[in-house]
């Protein structure tokens, strides 16, 4: 009976050996796993390092300093001006024809063309809902008006100057 008992610890020992290099192999490998993935930046750290960096102020540089500002002022309305959709014209047959005109000559998507039978109920409702819905867009039930026509570089006079001269042309 002795025999059978001392076979037993044999047997017992290496499944406890081998479970034990199981489970050293398994905390080696999820070391291994968890050193590859990048540490998460906890949103108050990154807001106190940004903190840390920022400057503490600014110079002053006096006339000069404000002669370079109203410079790069004057310099950032011409890069702006430039950027105006059809050079800053306010011909809205010009508009017309190269934008707006995609719909509203057609009828596309519900717009109503230039006919005075689809203008009356919307005239009715004033010149300034015109301009509101022309520049900020609508959603009706006929149809969507996207904000300026679909061209943001547009501005707000270039729009109304449009709606005048569609509704001047209304036949």
């Amino acid at each position: 009976m002795r025999n059978y008992d001392l076979e037993f610890l044999k047997r017992f020992s290496m499944v406890i050996g081998l479970l034990g290099l199981v489970t050293l192999g398994l905390i080696l490998l999820a070391s291994h796993l968890h050193g590859r993935i990048p540490p998460e930046v906890s949103p108050t750290a990154a807001k106190r390092t940004a903190e840390r960096i920022a400057p503490a102020g600014a110079v002053y540089a006096g006339d000069t300093g404000a002669a370079a500002q109203a410079a790069a002022a004057a310099a950032a309305a011409a890069k702006a001006a430039s950027q105006v959709a059809y050079g800053g014209t306010t011909d809205g047959s010009v508009i017309f024809q190269n934008l707006c005109g995609a719909c509203h000559s057609g009828g596309v998507g519900g717009a109503p063309t230039l006919d005075r039978s689809h203008w009356n109920a919307r005239i009715a409702q004033g010149t300034d809902t015109l301009y509101k819905h022309a520049i900020e867009g609508f959603t009706g039930s006929a149809g969507v008006m996207p904000p300026k026509g679909g061209n943001p570089a547009l501005t707000d006079e270039q729009v109304q100057a449009t709606v005048d001269w569609m509704i001047s042309n209304l036949k």
